[in-house]
């Protein structure tokens, strides 16, 4: 109540911070490809505006599809640039010369990846611009068309911020019901366990003819069904969520996008998240065997809730590729990253990431069950306790002498 507060609010809010810089940063070194298909005067000085906020490289005469197909932006080493049309120059002189309510439209496109909800932060570099281009000539002189390209498609009319701030709401929801189906799961599985060392039948059942690792599969089969039930439920109530988000304000169709998994990728994120719970419950199963009842299983569990916590809220605001090599190696290591990753990957059809994951994750629970197995084989199943020094004060038997 006291210290989880005190952790789980400042790391949260540094993890965003952190997010949010990295994003303005990546933004501002990011180079800005600029196709100039007017060659006119204003479409110089315009050029000449946008060189202030970010570093420009011109190319002339190219159709924006041309870009995409050719790697032009793998070139340029950019994943934004700015179509100027070829009457740009005529609708600026227009909208002094002729008509005020005439203005001269360029086109912004911006590549999708998925990464992070704040990759969009790219495309305000170039309103500043424009805002500060229309400040000194006059007011709306200038405006942006912004469209988005997904999977090396051009959306026509899709802005990047609105589809980053759309997603996010989808992002959130994994996260949170992952912590929630893992920490229930494992509470369950401890309890189990703690319950049978608490009420002494424990013993009277490892005494009977029957094999200890048939115990074991006995204890954690319920488990199991619970955690193929809570997948199953999640990959459903998930379909029902990516399916009814109707966005009022933003009319954007994530479905058209190819933004939401296809059946292929609810069969690998399912997967995911059960040998995720697998291993969770394996993991609640050896844990809780050196308590001694269940109030001291649930406390010692909770001590395995940071793998959980902190790998989803890291995850769920910043590129893990942004990170430091060790800091990625940590996360990757932790099993209960691997949903989180594999959500991420099958949006953008990617499949070969939550592959890996379940490998390295079923690989994990065999070893965890395995451990589990050995500890089940002896004794110490009955006699473990995990005792920390220094936190219980021992009480010193005074001895009475009676003459």
């Amino acid at each position: 109540m006291i210290v989880v507060p005190l952790v789980i609010f400042p790391l949260l809010g540094g993890i965003i911070g952190f997010s949010v810089q990295s994003a303005t940063e990546r933004a501002q070194m990011t180079p800005l490809l600029v196709v100039n298909n007017d060659g006119g005067y204003w479409s110089n000085v315009f050029i000449g505006n946008l060189s202030l906020y970010a570093k420009v490289f011109v190319v002339n005469n190219t159709i924006p599809e041309e870009v995409v197909s050719q790697g032009l932006l793998s070139e340029y080493n950019t994943t934004q640039f700015i179509e100027i049309p070829d009457n740009f120059t005529n609708e600026v002189l227009a909208h002094f010369a002729v008509n005020s309510n005439i203005t001269a439209t360029v086109n912004f496109y911006s590549v999708y990846t998925g990464a992070s909800p704040f990759e969009s932060v790219s495309s305000t570099i170039v309103d500043n611009s424009i805002y500060a281009f229309n400040r000194v000539l006059a007011p709306d002189v200038v405006s942006s068309y912004k469209s988005t390209i997904i999977k090396n498609i051009i959306e026509p009319g899709v802005d990047p911020s609105l589809l980053a701030g759309l997603l996010i709401s989808q992002s959130i929801a994994l996260p949170i019901t992952v912590m929630i189906l893992l920490t229930y799961s494992m509470q369950v599985a401890a309890t189990s366990v703690a319950m049978e060392k608490e009420e002494k039948t424990l013993e009277t059942l490892l005494s009977l003819p029957v094999d200890r690792f048939a115990i074991l599969m006995g204890k954690l089969s319920g488990s199991i069904l619970i955690a193929a039930l809570g997948a199953l439920a999640y990959m459903v109530g998930f379909t029902f969520y990516t399916s009814s988000i109707i966005p009022i304000a933003v009319p954007i169709d994530l479905a058209r996008l190819g933004l939401v998994p296809s059946p292929l990728g609810y069969v690998l994120l399912g997967i995911s998240l059960f040998v995720a719970l697998l291993s969770a419950l394996a993991l609640a199963v050896i844990v809780s065997a050196f308590a001694e009842d269940v109030r001291g299983a649930t406390s010692i569990v909770g001590y395995i809730y940071p793998l959980i916590f902190i790998p989803s809220f890291i995850l769920l605001y910043i590129d893990i590729g942004s990170l430091p090599l060790p800091i990625q190696i940590i996360l990757y290591a932790i099993p209960y990253s691997q949903p989180i990753l594999a959500s991420k990957s099958v949006i953008m059809g990617d499949y070969l990431t939550p592959v890996l994951g379940i490998i390295y994750v079923a690989a994990f629970t065999v070893v965890v069950m395995y451990a589990a197995s050995r500890l089940f084989a002896t004794e110490r199943i009955l006699t473990a306790r995990l005792r920390f020094r220094g936190l219980r004060r021992r009480k010193t038997p005074v001895r009475e002498e009676f003459q």
